[in-house]
């Protein structure tokens, strides 16, 4: 299955929630895109409940479901509690913490950083945006791309970052100093029906 490139505002509508956890996409449109979103709806069935919840995580993270399946299966074979592994696997990956730091506004920009050559881990570059990032790995930029107007930009908007990121202004680099607590990820995420979705 190809990677959606269409528009991120259309894919946020469709599962009301906003992907960028900004909540821009809804801001001005609550409702589902075309010409019938705003119509009125019957009750969703649990399928339909379930199937949203794993389209907006999914679509939240910009991965493929052959990906995103497969991850929820290697958080399955983990210790804990199903739901919250997948979720920190899912924030584990190094596009997702590229868009963390704030090295980029979208993580689809995080994405396009890592795939083209940008972003280094532990002093190696990486170009594979699922590349699971562990537990102390330092994340950085090449050296010469440390001066790219794209990244200045976003970091000047950076206000604030999540507390598993650890970040040093002068070298441009953050460190994953450990994994995310589930009540530091998204309060509007019910990872309990994703599992039901898939245990059926």
């Amino acid at each position: 299955m190809a990677r959606y490139t269409g528009p991120a505002y259309k894919q946020a509508r469709r599962v009301g929630f906003s992907i960028s956890e900004t909540g821009k996409e809804l801001a001005r449109r609550p409702y589902g895109p075309g010409q019938h979103g705003n119509a009125r709806k019957g009750k969703p069935s649990d399928y339909g409940n379930q199937l949203k919840e794993k389209q907006k995580v999914r679509f939240m993270y910009g991965v493929n479901e052959k990906q995103f399946h497969k991850t929820f299966v290697e958080a399955e074979k983990m210790t804990g509690i199903h739901g919250t592994n997948f979720l920190r696997l899912l924030e584990s990956r190094l596009d997702n913490l590229v868009y963390r730091i704030g090295f980029a506004s979208t993580r689809r920009g995080a994405r396009q950083l890592v795939n083209h050559g940008h972003v280094t881990v532990n002093g190696k570059k990486v170009d594979i945006p699922s590349y699971r990032v562990k537990v102390g790995d330092v994340i950085s930029l090449k050296e010469d791309d440390k001066k790219l107007k794209v990244v200045n930009e976003s970091l000047e908007k950076v206000t604030k970052r999540v507390e598993f990121i650890t970040y040093d202004e002068n070298k441009k680099e953050a460190t994953y100093v450990r994994l995310p607590e589930r009540n530091e990820l998204n309060a509007d995420i019910n990872e309990a029906l994703i599992v039901e979705f898939y245990n059926k």
